[in-house]
């Protein structure tokens, strides 16, 4: 047989595969022409019924001698071609009658309206809590548009709500704002997004009028799954600290909110953002990672079984919503297609399970997960083997082939496992997101090897926390160690220069062209038989998470000074002391929960969950916001409050919450000081229902925190800097972000300060710093979070150190 009768061979003896592809094709056909599910259903009957007098014909027709040695799935050509065509048709079918009929019983009939909406529904998920605003997916019964009566509607809307009400699945609320169609711009389609999940509406000013109306509602078993992850959520903040316990929330129960946002673009950037992503990709590793761990324990062909069990409880326990069960669909038949040894059995495989989860939903195809588990398991099908074994063919000419062969183990499972599934994602991940990350291929062999370990241990401890909070802390000091390896880790390769390649727009025409050559290039080639690639993890991974969790409490330990840590909350002053004893004192919290949050478990120790104090210098909103949902996880033994209880929502949320809880709760007086030991002291030197402004003391460093003053208090403390002699000050801050009128150039002139600190927001929305204020400071040092991220001023009572995140020339605009 020549080679043209070959690859004619390989073609129709596949129809599984091409049947597949030919539906999905027709899928994206009827996106591009618009015809009614009728009419593609007849040209769907049409090539039926050519497809079965094809069929009929053949067989009045001599049955040629080479017949006799074809395989018995080859379907002659004249039946595969309508067959195919058919597949085709019923594609586009689908893709048509999932299309939304707009009319004035659906919800999107009222978008764009001019007038506000009273929407009645029910929540469909659990409400998502950002910093600022809570997002509702709600499935609407009725419209209120003024009529005599409300209209009953059908479908879903998301809404965006104030972020100041707690929610629950299932709940009946009921919504006042203007309905819009959802955005979309040349970067990214959040209508399209939103219409792969059935949302056609979106309501961006949503103001919840009522909420708990009568009997929940909702699936019995997802409000029971949804409990528990919320719980389970809870806990992990409970047992382990930021910012671990964000990363593990991300990667045990798919909620990666609570990262700062630093932290979550230093993995996008070093290529690792599968990791906390509930992604098929993420889960096509994991699906690798367990069938290694599991086919060691049970053995090859029990191990996978065990294995998609074990990616049937993950998918369940970080809420088994539609995004996770398709990437645990896709993950799991990775493992059957690497099982069945070969790779034409892998890609007909991979080819029917995306044909049937197009079938459930045809805008899967435009789903960017969906791409990227796809592209995933296909590099693992077509080159994980391979890989391996041009690794051992290469390496046995240094090595004995022996040894080669085993170092082919450790090294398939870290680098060679993640290169294919990489080489196939490369093209979608640029296309979308238009950067790549140059250190991914080095960064994930490093950071791989002990995410095993994070999930397993991790999770047990999340698991034994439902029992009891004791063992639950008890089993997360064990399983910290892993989960600070990986951040740390994540850092170092997110400070190395150049580390990111951005490409800016990147053609769809390219990305074809790239999978065209790949393929060729693949089936041009000799098939390899399948091997298995897992091995253990390696020891030094584990002895490498020790060093870094012991550096870690090294870090948080007491050293005697006065540390005074000015966090970059935006345009908000909040402060971390640690005294020279190691007691801890939080100023304000400022308005980021996810930043607030991970700046403290970053610098507590682990084992101190606890603040000695909090602060509350000023009741301004922005100043105070993240502090309730950020208290359960690091809850104050005593409260000092200075300002007007009733000066904000915010304040009045903040002052029940306490008083619930039975926080001992202070009132500051002017003059009173708060001990830290070794003779250092925080005094309120002017107490006004604005707030408070405080002076750090200890032998010869001073700080002023003018953080609620008034413009009566200036004069007053001014006169008092110099009857004291206070001047000149270590530290001065710049009150309220730098607006002029509290900063008046006698003012800082009479302090006289060494350095000026300036907390303020790079997109300020009041426009501060003022100028005036910048042109009073002239002359001094002036650091500024915006341009340094957060500051540290380390004093030993006479001399001062200070500490950036980052040099502010590189972030100043050339």
């Amino acid at each position: 047989m020549n080679a043209s009768s070959r690859k004619t061979l390989f073609i129709f003896t596949l129809p599984l595969l091409w049947f597949s592809l030919a539906f999905i094709g027709g899928i994206l056909l009827a996106a591009q022409i618009s015809l009614s599910t009728r009419r593609w259903m007849l040209l769907a009957a049409a090539s039926f019924f050519a497809a079965v007098s094809a069929g009929v014909a053949l067989r009045f027709l001599p049955k040629p001698p080479a017949r006799d040695n074809l395989p018995p799935s080859f379907v002659p050509p004249h039946v595969f071609l309508p067959l195919a065509a058919m597949a085709l048709f019923l594609g586009a079918a689908r893709y048509q009658s999932a299309q939304p009929k707009v009319n004035p019983f659906f919800v999107a009939w009222y978008n764009d309206r001019d007038y506000e909406m009273l929407v009645t529904g029910t929540l469909t998920e659990p409400p998502d809590y950002r910093d600022s605003y809570t997002n509702l997916r709600v499935r609407v019964e009725k419209v209120d548009t003024g009529a005599e009566r409300p209209l009953p509607v059908h479908g879903l809307i998301l809404a965006r709500v104030p972020a100041d009400e707690t929610y629950r699945y299932g709940e009946r609320v009921r919504l006042r704002g203007h309905l819009k169609t959802p955005p979309e711009n040349e970067e990214f389609s959040y209508r399209q997004y939103l219409a792969l999940h059935g949302i056609h509406a979106y309501m961006p000013d949503a103001v919840a009028t009522h909420i708990r109306l009568g009997a929940p509602g909702g699936s019995k078993w997802k409000a029971a799954l949804y409990a528990f992850k919320e719980r389970s959520l809870e806990n992990i903040y409970r047992i382990f600290p930021d910012p671990e316990a964000s990363l593990l929330a991300g990667i045990l129960l798919g909620v990666d909110t609570g990262m700062s946002d630093e932290l979550q673009q230093a993995f996008k950037d070093t290529g690792t953002a599968h990791i906390i992503a509930i992604s098929g990709f993420n889960i096509t590793i994991i699906a690798g990672l367990f069938i290694s761990l599991f086919g060691r324990i049970f053995g090859k062909r029990r191990g996978a079984p065990v294995a998609i069990a074990g990616i049937a409880l993950y998918t369940l326990l970080v809420g088994a919503d539609a995004a996770v069960v398709r990437a645990a669909i896709m993950g799991s038949f990775a493992l059957l297609a690497r099982q069945a040894g070969r790779r034409v059995n892998g890609l007909n495989m991979l080819a029917l399970v995306a044909g049937i989860m197009a079938a459930l939903n045809p805008l899967v195809l435009w789903d960017i997960g969906f791409q990227l588990s796809f592209a995933a398991t296909l590099g693992l099908v077509l080159y994980a083997d391979p890989f391996t074994e041009a690794f051992i063919r290469v390496a046995a000419k240094f090595i004995p082939y022996a040894r080669a062969k085993r170092l082919a183990g450790p090294v398939g499972e870290y680098l060679l496992l993640t290169l294919a599934a990489q080489l196939t994602t490369l093209p979608i991940m640029a296309y979308h997101f238009g950067r790549v990350s140059l250190v991914s291929f080095i960064a994930n062999p490093f950071i791989l090897p002990v995410q095993p370990a994070v999930m397993i241990l991790s999770g047990a401890a999340l698991l034994l926390s439902h029992i009891s909070l004791t063992l639950g802390k008890l089993a997360a000091w064990i399983a910290l160690p892993f989960a600070t390896y990986t951040i740390h880790a994540v850092e170092f390769f997110n400070r190395m220069p150049n580390r990111v390649l951005v490409l800016g727009r990147f053609s769809l025409l390219l990305v074809a062209l790239f999978y065209a050559a790949l393929l060729a290039w693949t089936f041009a080639g000799s098939r390899l038989k399948s091997k298995s690639l897992f091995k253990p993890i390696p020891v030094l991974a584990a002895l490498l998470t020790l060093t870094a969790l012991v550096w870690r409490v090294a870090f948080a330990l007491p050293d005697g000074n006065l540390h005074l840590l000015v966090l970059n909350s935006g345009s908000a002053d909040t402060f971390l002391l640690q005294t020279p004893r190691g007691r801890w004192i939080l100023i304000n919290g400022g308005g980021s929960i996810s930043s607030l949050s991970d700046s403290l478990g970053r610098r507590l120790a682990p084992g101190a969950r606890r603040l000695d104090w909090l602060v509350v210098a000023s009741t301004q909103e922005n100043q105070i916001s993240a502090l309730p949902r950020v208290l359960d996880r690091y809850p104050p033994a005593r409260v000092l409050w200075s300002g007007n209880k009733e000066a904000s929502y915010e304040s009045r949320r903040l002052h029940a919450y306490l008083k619930e809880r039975g926080v001992l709760m202070v009132h500051a007086k002017e003059g009173q000081i708060l001990d830290l030991g070794e003779g250092a002291s925080l005094e309120a030197i002017s107490v006004s229902p604005r707030g408070a402004a405080f002076l750090l003391r200890w032998n010869g460093f001073t700080a002023v925190l003018p953080i609620g003053v008034t413009l009566q208090d200036l004069e007053s403390l001014q006169e008092r800097a110099k009857s004291e002699g206070w001047a000149p000050v270590s530290a001065l801050l710049l009150a309220d972000s730098g607006y002029a009128p509290l900063n008046p150039p006698s003012w800082i002139r009479a302090l006289n300060p060494r350095v000026i600190l300036l907390n303020v927001a790079a997109d300020d929305a009041l426009g501060n710093p003022s100028r005036a204020a910048l042109a009073a400071a002239e002359g001094y040092p002036l650091l500024r979070t915006d341009e340094t991220g957060w500051i540290h001023i380390i004093t030993d009572g006479e001399k001062m150190w200070i500490e950036v995140e980052r040099s502010p020339e590189r972030n100043k605009t050339p």
